[in-house]
């Protein structure tokens, strides 16, 4: 596949943005736009693992929850009753 080069309009704050992010002066908007790129598939994938994380732990402790309760309910009740 032949990389295509193509040209996009940015208003003068958003390159002044993308200028102030260089960390070399020798860094092309490209390549700014290509890291902000790629931090935003990483966030992305390590917000979907931490949401994955904390409802897992959340499931955890609301079985453990659930079986804690689960005697108080039957406290009152006779052994012919459940």
């Amino acid at each position: 596949m032949e990389n295509k080069i193509s040209t996009i309009q940015l208003n003068e704050n958003v390159k002044r943005m993308l200028a102030e992010m260089k960390e070399k002066s020798s860094d092309s908007y490209e390549n700014i736009i290509v890291k902000l790129i790629e931090e935003k598939k990483n966030n992305k994938k390590e917000l979907a693992t931490l949401l994955k994380e904390q409802c897992e732990e959340m499931y955890g402790t609301d079985i453990e929850i659930a079986k804690e309760w689960e005697g108080t309910l039957l406290d009152e009740l006779n052994s012919d009753e459940y």
